[in-house]
Formats: C-alpha cells, structure tokens, sequence
C-alpha cells in the first residue's frame, strides 16, 4: 500500500518487480504503450457507458496482480533494459501486431515485448477510445495464444509517458511561467534524436508527438518510434555546413504503407541585411513506398546559426503558429502534427540544444490587445483633461447697488 500521490521511482519498481525474477516460470510479456495513466481505466468506462474498450479480466483471473497508480517516466523509460539485465531472456519484439506468428519456446526464459499501437494525438477522444480498445483486443489475444499453449507468463502492461499529468493545487498561485516550466520538466521523458557524423553531432531534432495523417483517415503516429525506440532509419542523413537533411526512414508504420520517409531540408545562409548567418528550414518532403512524393513549404522557421528553432505548434493546420502549405497534389492528401518542435541542424556544442528562437515573437497577440486597449483610454484621458484645462469662469460680478454690468460681444 502506497500512500496518495506518491510516484514510484526506478529502484522501488526493480524491487517490485524482483518476484518475476525468480519464479521458476520466467516468461514474461511487456505490452508497451506510448501512453497511459491510471485515469483512464475509470475515465473511459465510465464517460461512454457499455463502449468500456477494458474487456479483458486479467486481473482477476491471475493469482496475484500489481497495480501502481503513479510510475517515475525514467523508471518506464529504462524498463525494457532493466529487464533485460536481469536475466538471460530471449528477446522476442512484436511490432507488426501480428500475434499468430509469435513463436515462445517454453524451455527456456522469453521476454516478449509487444508494441502496441499509440493513441490519437491532438483528435477527438473518440479515437484515443478505439485505439484503446483495439490495444486491448492485442492483449486478450496474446495472453489467450499463451493459455491455450499451456505456458505460464506473466505480464506487465505500461506506457513511455503519461497521458494525463495531474496538477498539484499548491503551485496554483505560483507563477505561470514558473509553472510552465515545470511542466515541461515532468513531459520530457525521452532525449531528442540526433544525428552524428564520426563524433560530431549534427542534428538535433525533438517533438512532444510527432504524428501524420494520410489521406484524412490512417493515423501514423511516429513519436514513439522516433524518440523512444529509436526505431527508425537516419543513415540518409546529411550534413554540411551550407545544407543539412534530415532524413527519417520508417518500415510499416501502419498496415497499409510499407515504408515511410520524411525529410526535413535546412539551410544556412549569410545576409547581408543582418550582416550574419542565418538557419532556414526550407521544406518538408513526404516519400511513401519510394513513389508518392509530397512536399510542404515552411513558413517562419529561422533563427541564428548558432540558435535552435522551437515552436509550440508545427503542422497543416490554420491555427497553427508555424504551418507546412502543401506545394505540390500529393501534399494535400497528408496533415502533419508536431508539438513541441525543436531542431537544430547548425553549430551544435556538446551535443545539447543551443538558446532557441521561439516562433511566438515578443508582440503577441495578447500585448497587441493591451497595448490598443491602452492608447485609446490614454487618449481619452488626455482628452478629458485637455477639455477641463479649457473651461473659463468670470472674472467679472454684478452690483446689486451699482450700474448694471455691460460685457461687449468682443469679450
């Protein structure tokens, strides 16, 4: 029993988890999600009635379970090699979801690692619903596939990153940007991506949920595979000191496309307007299959060579800050969403991120709205005062007891 809001770190989760260690039967399943709090068990059966997407007792038909409400993101993120040091394994991945082929040799120790699809991002909680139900489906048909083998597992089911972060009423009052800060401390479970050129490195790319959408219906979330298991090909990377490319190679992100490349082309330049240089991020290409080509421009996103770029939000999007316009027929049938974007393909130092030059400029909106709302009562003010200073009173009175007063027109 833990008391509330305690978060368990990485040592008292190996402590946990220290039985499955040494139990004769030592087969066991992770099902790795991209996220997921213990919120949502609750919040999704209860919000849409009998559309409860949790079918699965596992729980309850397991002689013994675990339950931790709150996990450190460093201890999840550490997981899958803290397992693998702990015993001699073997490592079988399921990416494909193909749960028929999974093979589990009973003999000897398995430790199957089963990547479950990742939950919409950024769309309606409709989807994020079905994305949970169908992961679920995943789970009740490879614990069912093992049952029926006769083989004895056990399972541990966990995200990379949480998809709800509660916020403590103490820090309420506290300063929003401090708050913000903080914020941004607890979501930054994984480093950024980055590309090396002998042992220098040359880009840096990071993004909170890095996710396309093909054709307005098949969601690809790449997050995942791009930051967290790194499974993606940069190897077509390149580097100069004019022009960089980052190149991202994907194999069946989705059922349907059976490779998947993105690339992002930077440039630097010197002007002499500013009489210095300058980093560019040119445009966005789209290669699916080796065949669809598409290419998006990008709008407003430069900064010194010797900064990085980041942006709250980056995609197709109207609304959004910094917004890829599709150039060619086959762009439009893409919509990109990157949150959190920060790249940096120039002057690198101690492969960390150099002082970033945010897309929001200093006058936002919201000072613009202050600043007319201030003019235009100044100068009522002003006037107000101008009028008063303008009032004359008379400097001349009548006597009762003497000739009437006479004041000529002139006066």
């Amino acid at each position: 029993a833990m008391h509330e809001g305690h978060v368990v770190s990485a040592q008292e989760l190996t402590e946990f988890l220290q039985p499955l260690f040494t139990q004769n039967s030592r087969n066991l399943v992770l099902f790795l999600q991209d996220r997921l709090s213990i919120d949502d068990f609750t919040y999704f059966s209860e919000s849409y009635g009998n559309k409860n997407p949790f079918q699965n007792e596992i729980l309850q038909s397991s002689p013994s379970s675990l339950v931790l409400p709150a996990v450190d993101c460093k201890a999840t993120k550490y997981l899958l090699s803290v397992l693998q040091e702990s015993g001699d394994w073997n490592l079988t991945n399921v990416t494909n979801l193909s749960v028929s082929q999974l093979e589990v040799n009973a003999s000897n120790p398995n430790l199957v690692v089963v990547q479950l699809q990742p939950l919409a991002s950024g769309l309606k909680e409709i989807s994020t619903l079905e994305a949970i139900a169908e992961n679920d489906k995943i789970i009740g048909r490879v614990t069912m596939d093992l049952q029926e083998r006769g083989v004895h597992f056990s399972v541990i089911y966990t995200a990379v990153r949480p998809s709800r972060i509660s916020r403590r009423t103490e820090v309420v009052t506290e300063l929003r940007r401090q708050l913000m800060a903080a914020e941004e401390d607890d979501s930054l479970s994984y480093p950024p991506l980055n590309v090396t050129t002998g042992n220098h490195t040359c880009i840096l790319f990071y993004a909170s949920n890095f996710s396309l959408k093909a054709s307005s219906s098949v969601l690809i979330d790449l997050t995942n595979a791009t930051f967290v298991t790194q499974n993606v090909d940069i190897s077509a990377s390149e580097c100069s000191d004019s022009n960089t490319t980052l190149s991202l190679k994907y194999t069946k992100p989705v059922k349907g496309i059976s490779s998947l490349e993105i690339r992002f082309l930077m440039t630097n330049k010197f002007y002499e307007g500013s009489a210095r240089k300058w980093s560019t991020l040119n445009s966005v290409e789209i290669v699916q299959d080796g065949e669809k080509f598409a290419k998006f421009n990008v709008s407003a996103i430069s900064a010194p060579a010797e900064y990085s770029f980041h942006c709250q939000l980056v995609g197709t999007s109207n609304l959004y800050p910094v917004r890829l316009v599709p150039s060619n027929d086959e762009a439009k049938n893409w919509d990109i969403f990157i949150s959190e974007l920060q790249i940096q393909g120039f002057n690198i130092i101690n492969n960390q991120f150099s002082y970033a030059s945010d897309c929001t400029g200093f006058f936002t909106p919201g000072i613009w709205m202050g600043l007319v709302t201030s003019i235009i009562l100044l100068w009522i003010l002003t006037y107000g005062i101008h009028m008063i200073m303008q009032l004359t009173t008379n400097n001349r009175f009548d006597d009762p007891k003497g000739p009437a007063l006479s004041v000529p027109q002139t006066e």
